[in-house]
């Protein structure tokens, strides 16, 4: 008998709450259920990265920034990271084909294990070897890079660079 309360009564229940995860849930006009509120704890100076970035947390409905583990941002006139840091559980990071030239802000995101910077302004990749679990790096395109030296993104399993780099 209980067995079947529970079955009749609880899971339809469930999926209906997790049908509205966007809307409050009112029985006799009390609240049952709200759902937490999109992340938006965070300032980056860069428009087009501020853009990108509400579109993922909500497209994700990311409610905390650790959430947000993967953003592509690709082609989206950015220009600086600054703010971006915020987004600690980051593991992917599209930035292709923007005017992304300092690195240091990602030296803070260690979580990045795949990292597209292919057709930006990047110079300086040092700030790269401070991140533990990078394994692909992109960033082919960048005509004024420094090219790294041998060793110093030892943890990068897969790297393209730019032709004079070759």
């Amino acid at each position: 008998m209980l067995h079947r309360l529970v079955y009749l009564f609880f899971v339809p229940a469930f999926f209906l709450l997790s049908a509205c995860q966007g809307y409050d849930v009112k029985v006799n006009d009390k609240v049952v259920y709200a759902p937490k509120p999109l992340f938006h704890d965070y300032t980056v100076s860069d428009a087009g990265l501020n853009s990108c970035l509400e579109q993922a947390i909500n497209d994700g409905v990311i409610t905390s920034a650790q959430q947000l583990t993967t953003l592509d941002c690709s082609f989206a006139g950015i220009s600086t990271l600054d703010g971006l840091a915020v987004f600690s559980g980051l593991i992917e990071l599209r930035l292709s084909a923007n005017q992304v030239r300092n690195l240091v802000e990602l030296t803070q995101i260690t979580s990045l294990e795949a990292l597209y910077l292919d057709d930006n302004q990047v110079v300086d990749p040092v700030p790269l070897g401070q991140l533990p679990a990078l394994r692909h790096l992109d960033l082919s395109g960048n005509a004024k890079l420094q090219c790294p030296r041998p060793g110093s993104l030892a943890q990068v399993t897969t790297i393209i660079l730019p032709e004079h780099c070759l």
